[in-house]
């Protein structure tokens, strides 16, 4: 399986870049919802604070750029041209699964961001839970950590990209206990993330008995693995016939986020799963979350350079500032305090609590 690692994840790059995988049915995402405006919103633009800190570190806006890619010599440029990107404007990166260290450790580099970024002020590793059945242990995980000079690790659950991947690995039984035995030892704060189909209400029940710093999503809504890997699979109609049938199997970002907050309401939980616009982005936070990760469209401008990058992340940060405005909100504690709206259903007649 390491000789073609590689190949594998530039096929990632290519299938998420080219093909059409996102917010396949019947996937609801955060777009069905917005928040409550103020006409009067007794606050001034440029007062507006979106500045926050998660672990112990500080952004300049509630911001990650979501677990993507490595292990290859263009995963490598992508990395660096998102962590230069990321450490410009003040926010956060999460690199994409770091097995590939593992198993040929010359790809180290592509996953060393710091060197091209300093500055960068939160860096998060990451690895498959499932690779616990696999050989990889506490020296394994301290040395993704250390090796990139991370300030947490994001250990992934991916069972349905698994079943469907070619090259999966679906020996999942027994790993609350191992993650429970090994989180405290890792040496930074673990967080626990899907990667496309949600946290449902019985995983999260779940994740409440381990040690872990908080918990990532990743709903669906946005790009689905297990429509990814059904493109790698043309030979296998089992699986690729599978991938397209279940695409949009999971939970919809904004109803895991619910839960996820409801049922770990004192633990970091991050939004993601089609955050493609800054009121997708003041929507999760409304919702309850500490901060939110977007990958695919900063993924499609790091092919285009960092200027890309950060103008795309300006934007962002720029359209969330204008929202907050329009709320009455001049910081994240106010905006999360906004009332979020189901468009299916209209605005509410009632004012406010307080009002």
């Amino acid at each position: 399986m390491s000789g073609d690692i590689g190949q594998r994840k530039d096929h990632h790059l290519d299938i998420v870049l080219d093909e059409e995988v996102a917010g396949l049915p019947p996937a609801v995402g955060l777009g069905r919802y917005t928040l409550e405006p103020d006409s009067l919103p007794e606050v001034d633009l440029d007062a507006v604070d979106l500045s926050t800190t998660f672990l112990g570190r500080r952004l300049s806006a509630p911001l990650i750029i979501g677990a993507m890619t490595g292990g290859t010599d263009r995963a490598g440029e992508i990395n660096r041209t998102l962590a230069q990107a990321a450490a410009r404007v003040g926010v956060g990166m999460a690199l994409g699964s770091q097995r590939a260290m593992l198993v040929r450790p010359g790809t180290t580099a592509s996953f060393a961001v710091r060197d091209a970024a300093p500055d960068l002020p939160l860096l998060l590793g990451n690895v498959g839970a499932v690779q616990l059945n696999y050989g990889v242990g506490l020296a394994e995980l301290r040395r993704l950590v250390e090796g990139v000079g991370a300030d947490g690790l994001n250990v992934h659950l991916n069972p349905l990209q698994e079943a469907i991947q070619p090259e999966g690995d679906t020996r999942f039984s027994g790993l609350s206990a191992r993650l429970a035995d090994l989180i405290p030892q890792v040496g930074v704060p673990c967080l626990i993330k899907e990667v496309g189909a949600g946290i449902s209400a019985r995983t999260a029940a779940r994740l409440r008995d381990l040690p872990i710093a908080g918990v990532e999503v990743a709903g669906t809504g946005g790009t689905s693995w297990a429509a990814v890997e059904s493109h790698r699979a043309p030979g296998d109609a089992l699986r690729a016939g599978a991938g397209l049938r279940l695409a949009g199997f999971g939970v919809p970002t904004a109803e895991s986020l619910r839960l996820v907050r409801a049922l770990l309401p004192d633990r970091l939980v991050v939004s993601s799963g089609g955050i493609r616009t800054g009121m997708d982005v003041a929507v999760s936070l409304a919702l309850g979350a500490d901060a939110v990760a977007l990958a695919k469209p900063l993924l499609e401008a790091a092919v285009q350079g960092v200027e890309a990058t950060v103008e795309a992340l300006e934007a962002l940060i720029f359209d969330l500032k204008v929202i907050a405005f329009c709320c009455g909100a001049d910081s994240l504690d106010a905006l999360r305090r906004v009332r979020v709206v189901d468009l299916r259903s209209g605005f509410p007649q009632e004012p406010p609590p307080g009002v």
